[in-house]
């Protein structure tokens, strides 16, 4: 089995990492676009010839599902991918988890890109999943980017600035870029009040993993003893793992696993 991720950097990260945990024989694809990275403040149709590209670099790896691990890809470039890649390719898109964290009946924060608070896309998930629940949209201007370059300092500061704008009382928040999932543990020290419970936090890259392999009909085998083999491509060439991968737990995850042959 074979699963192939695209992204515009190290967002696929947390994705990969999740398949790795539910199925450590799968072989992965990771690609990505580091030469035209980041894709957020791009136009929908840069965006979509840019993941185009990447995942047909992937597709050419013959993989069983292919995983669009970034959200701005998913609002504007999954209908053209499904529609080059499909049927004999699924796709499957990365959407923020909003439903799950509105279940708890709130208040929410939405943590995403500039480009993605306030657009049309997150406002419409926000009237379909959380009607009634108070939600604030709390924008994170240089968060992805930080996060990219493993940049502790930015990151930090990004997360100090978003964390400011989130109000005291939320008891949720959905983090609507992958590339945030990579720093959650940091994002729950600045949000987390001493005197409340413990705040939660909604990535997709668990729900997106699982969600491949049922497209494939696959079930997760946590127990399995065949290590699966790890392809890179950084915009369609072959190459390493970059070293600031290793930075987070998911990169040190992916790294344990031997090359592709």
């Amino acid at each position: 089995m074979k699963i192939a991720l695209v992204d515009s950097g190290l967002g696929l990260l947390a994705a990969a990492a999740a398949v790795r945990r539910l199925r450590p024989d799968a072989d992965l694809v990771l690609s990505s676009n580091p030469d035209g990275m980041p894709w957020g403040p791009r136009t929908p149709d840069d965006v979509t010839d840019r993941a185009m590209a990447a995942a047909e670099a992937a597709a050419a790896y013959r993989p069983d599902a292919l995983i669009v691990a970034c959200n701005t890809a998913s609002v504007h470039a999954l209908p053209a991918l499904r529609a080059r890649l499909e049927p004999d390719l699924p796709v499957i898109g990365t959407v923020p988890a909003i439903k799950p964290a509105a279940a708890g009946g709130g208040p929410v924060a939405i943590w995403a890109t500039p480009a993605t608070t306030g657009s049309p896309y997150q406002r419409g998930l926000i009237s379909d999943f959380a009607s009634g629940v108070e939600v604030t949209e709390v924008p994170c201007p240089g968060l992805a980017d930080a996060v990219e370059h493993a940049d502790e300092a930015a990151i930090e500061k990004a997360i100090a600035a978003a964390a400011a704008l989130t109000p005291a009382d939320v008891r949720a928040v959905v983090l609507g870029c992958t590339h945030y999932e990579l720093v959650e543990e940091l994002i729950r020290e600045a949000l987390q009040q001493p005197d409340l419970p413990p705040l939660a936090l909604h990535g997709s890259a668990g729900a997106v993993a699982a969600q491949a392999l049922r497209r494939i009909n696959e079930r997760p085998a946590p127990s399995a003893t065949a290590e699966g083999s790890l392809t890179v491509l950084l915009s369609g060439h072959e190459a390493a793992l970059p070293e600031t991968t290793l930075t987070f737990a998911e990169g040190r995850l992916l790294a344990a696993v031997s090359p592709a042959q």
